[in-house]
């Protein structure tokens, strides 16, 4: 007997123990659970009295035996009795059946559709109150019916306080589970009173804005939320107590978070509106992804417009520089061989400023790999160090222990460099101390201010510093320095900001998404395809080195084959395979077998490179080392 039939046997025995007969119908009007006394007290036969029995058939049969007394027309009573069960109320009566006895019906629907419904025996209070109404001549009629009407309402109300609670019960479970759904949610969900005090709201608050209470009911939003945040959001709400519905995003200044929030008025219909319903998600990771899909279209457009022109000028610069060297080599007077060398030398400058814009413009891939930073400012302090004055140094700190985040590290280093090249050159003669401090912000950002004990920015630089060609170091500077940190922070998704310092000196701040390097991964098997024999084992030893055991294919049918080694984790395989069957077409074939292994390739091909771009799945760049495989491995199992 299976757990089912046991439990379903020890229901039924239950309830046949029960003195009152009790049926269940389902939401189709077929009998789903009764007990023996329903059975008994209408004298069903066996085939009324199993499971699947129609409705209308138990009703006919009852019609029929004369059950409901005499019915001229019995379709048309069946009829009605079923159209009265698809439309059920909860309900109470008492009738009196043939022969003489009386029962009472209390009828209750159930939350999954259909009803359950009890028969009670009321014959014997009936014959007390006939008994009663015949033995007491000296009470009169009217304190007879007040009794038997008390004693009926009682009866009545008593299945009244049962279905209560019953509704009670149930709206309880469906509070119960909408609270659980509410702190399931990635959001702050909560509602405000006309006061803008907080009458409910899960325990999301903190999680979405590190810092804020997660206890607020009964707070007032300037409470909960503090003075700067409140006034932001204060016009969403005021508007909303208005009846109008609004959404607002903004930087949540003590954590640096993005935050979402939609604000719609507590209104029914054309009724008063009793307050304003919150929801607020935490969106930083979208927004660090708009900020780099913008600076990436900004690219696109900046590289259409400046291709041509670039093209031209170059071509121009050509000819000057042929030009002047021919003259170079004629026979002129030292003022003219001066005037031919300064030509030169700017038209070199302008060679140059061609490639500095079109490292602007132009479309480098991000290249993120696990990162040291405590490494790479070490790093940079040596390579800075011989550029910078006697009377000037650099100073790296860390706010706290980082771990190893993905950055791309060339790219940062570069913008660090700039930075720290512009403060040397503000500080001038005078030299003073640079300081590049970094810190984790909340997990969110992680934020790297570049101090120095220069003068500062003035208002103009504030203002523009970080415009293309905007410089104030007069003809010795191209203007494309800060423009360049600026395009390489924002392509990651971050920010740039210039400040002056109260104490004096310039402040540059950037802010590049946190994001710290997976876990170490569980040892995988993992099914390496490579047609070069020197690139296999060279990928095969990195594997090893990282913990993880390797089997080989040099084709993809090679591979296909040995696909159904069990406990492969990972398949990765060069794009380009000799053979019939490619990367790309290997993995599709893994895909449509359902094989449970993640699956990544690896390419020298260019980014825009059909073949690439239209991969069944990530792609790493050749040629990479242990660090950037690790990382590429960890982001294809999560």
């Amino acid at each position: 007997m299976t757990g089912e039939e046991m439990q379903a046997g020890l229901t039924r025995a239950g309830l046949n123990l029960i003195q009152q007969a009790l049926s269940i119908y389902d939401s189709d009007l077929k009998l789903a659970l009764w007990n023996r006394r329903f059975v008994e007290i209408f004298a069903l036969p066996d085939h009324l009295a199993t499971v699947g029995a129609r409705f209308d058939d138990t009703i006919r049969y009852l019609v029929e035996r004369g059950e409901y007394g005499v019915v001229e027309d019995t379709e048309a009573a069946v009829a009605a009795r079923v159209q009265a069960a698809r439309a059920f109320q909860p309900h109470y009566m008492e009738r009196e059946r043939p022969g003489g006895h009386w029962i009472s019906v209390e009828g209750a629907p159930l939350p999954q559709g259909g009803w359950v419904t009890v028969y009670t025996d009321i014959t014997e209070v009936k014959l007390q109150e006939r008994m009663l109404r015949a033995r007491s001549a000296e009470l009169s009629v009217e304190v007879l019916d007040n009794s038997e009407r008390l004693a009926q309402a009682n009866r009545k109300l008593a299945a009244t306080i049962s279905a209560l609670e019953e509704t009670q019960r149930e709206l309880t479970e469906m509070e119960a589970r909408t609270r659980l759904t509410t702190e399931m949610m990635p959001a702050h969900i909560a509602h405000v009173g006309r006061d803008l005090r907080y009458t409910y709201s899960n325990r999301r608050l903190g999680s979405v804005m590190p810092g804020k209470p997660t206890a607020i009911l009964g707070l007032t939003g300037r409470e909960a939320l503090g003075e700067a945040t409140f006034e932001r959001i204060r016009p969403c709400l005021m508007r909303a107590l208005e009846g109008e519905a609004s959404v607002l995003e903004f930087t949540d200044d003590e954590s640096g978070r993005r935050i979402r929030g939609a604000f719609t008025p507590d209104q029914i219909g054309d009724g008063p509106i009793n307050g304003v319903y919150i929801l607020s998600m935490d969106v930083t990771a979208e927004a660090q992804a708009r900020a780099a899909l913008a600076q990436t279209r900004k690219r696109e457009l900046a590289a259409q417009l400046t291709s041509g022109v670039a093209h031209d000028f170059a071509n121009l610069l050509t000819i000057i520089m042929g030009l002047q060297g021919r003259l170079e080599r004629l026979d002129l007077p030292e003022e003219g061989r001066a005037l031919v060398a300064g030509t030169l030398a700017a038209a070199r400058r302008g060679g140059v400023l061609l490639d500095r814009i079109a490292s602007i413009s132009g479309r480098p891939a991000l290249r993120p790999v696990a990162t040291d930073l405590e490494s790479l400012l070490a790093d940079l302090s040596l390579l800075v160090t011989p550029t910078l004055p006697v009377q000037t140094r650099v100073e790296t700190h860390l706010g706290g222990h980082l771990p190893l985040l993905l950055l791309d590290a060339g790219a940062l280093q570069d913008a660090l460099l700039n930075l720290v090249l512009n403060a040397r050159d503000a500080m001038g003669a005078a030299g003073g101390l640079i300081r590049i401090c970094a810190r984790n912000l909340r997990d969110t950002w992680l934020e790297i201010r570049v101090e120095d004990d220069g003068p500062g920015f003035t208002a103009e630089a504030l203002d523009k510093a970080l415009d293309p060609f905007f410089t104030t170091k007069g003809g010795g500077g191209s203007g494309l320095g800060l423009s360049m940190v600026y395009d390489q922070i924002t392509l990651a998704g971050g920010t740039v900001r210039l400040a002056n310092r109260p104490e004096g000196g310039a402040l540059v701040s950037l802010r590049l998404p946190f994001r710290p390097v997976a876990e170490a991964q569980p040892p995988l098997l993992v099914l390496l395809v490579e047609d070069d024999p020197d690139i296999r084992e060279t990928v095969r030893g990195m594997l090893r080195s990282l913990g993880h055991a390797v089997i080989e294919a040099a084709t993809g049918e090679e591979a296909l084959a040995l696909a159904e080694v069990p406990g492969i984790g990972l398949v990765l395989s060069d794009i380009q395979l000799g053979g019939g069957m490619n990367g790309a077409a290997l993995e599709a074939a893994l895909a449509a077998r359902d094989h449970p292994a993640r699956r990544l390739l690896m390419s020298a091909l260019p980014p825009a490179d059909p073949r690439r771009a239209t991969a069944p799945a990530p792609v790493l760049t050749k040629p990479f080392d242990a660090a950037t495989l690790a990382t590429a491995i960890a982001e294809a199992l999560a």
